[in-house]
């Protein structure tokens, strides 16, 4: 089994997530008293997200940099970045590693693509939403990507630091949510993607008038599947339940 290098902390409360699905998925494969091969860096999210609040992305990038080069040496095999934001750093933090990163919009991608749907709604952050580091990679996979309105993108956004990244699950978020979602479903959406790990606290598919694809929980089901993905002459330890489309309820 290869070990994850798992960067934590962009809330811990989603990391929680990561964790779980991480070794479920692996117990689920091998049974018995199998659990994930982790190692976890976990970040102080104040320093990150003050970063973030002041532009000061080439910190963040450090900070991000610096956990990974402390996985890698650590004896990780792939890091996984457990936020869609800080995704924006990718291609600085490969820079400094030589082991790979599994792009948490790549395995979103392949999750909607083996569905069928062409044309997705995604929300996020506001710099998820609003730049292009999520979004290329949606439509490098042949997907339309659609947008809440200027005011919605703000609301989406002050409901994930405000509330969300605080473990705070409002009602009257979700259906504003809710709303959201049913406007992009108007404007042709087959599917909404929480692009924000927090979303999930929120959002489940029984909330959705639309198919639900929550990052979280694709990344780490991916991650399992690649950790469990050794080479052993042409077998590989996985079977094809972590072959099938990722549709959340």
């Amino acid at each position: 089994m290869k070990t994850i290098g798992l960067i934590g902390g962009m809330s811990w409360e989603s990391t929680i997530t990561y964790y779980e699905i991480l070794n479920r998925e692996v117990v689920s494969a091998l049974g018995g008293f199998h659990s994930s091969k982790i190692l976890m860096y976990n970040v102080d999210f104040d320093e990150l997200e003050a970063n973030m609040s002041s532009g000061n992305w080439d910190g963040n990038a450090r900070i991000l940099s610096d956990a990974a080069k402390r996985l890698e040496g650590a004896g990780a095999d792939f890091i996984v970045i457990a936020t869609n934001t800080m995704h924006k750093l990718v291609p600085q933090i490969e820079k400094e590693i030589k082991i790979p990163i599994l792009h948490i919009a790549d395995a979103t991608a392949k999750a909607i693509r083996r569905d069928g749907i062409k044309k997705v709604a995604l929300l996020g952050t506001k710099f998820t939403m609003t730049q292009n580091f999520i979004k290329d990679k949606l439509k490098a996979a042949g997907l339309e990507v659609l947008l809440p309105g200027e005011k919605d993108i703000e609301l989406v956004n002050d409901v994930i630091f405000n509330e969300l990244c605080l473990g705070k699950v409002l009602d009257s978020s979700r259906r504003e949510y809710q709303r959201i979602i049913a406007y992009l479903k108007e404007q042709g959406a087959e599917g909404v993607i929480l692009g924000c790990t927090e979303i999930g606290m929120l959002i489940r598919q029984k909330d959705s008038l639309l198919p639900v694809y929550d990052t979280t929980i694709i990344h780490a089901k991916e991650a399992a599947r690649l950790a469990l993905k050794y080479e052993a002459g042409v077998m590989h330890v996985f079977d094809a339940r972590y072959l099938c489309p990722v549709r959340i309820g």
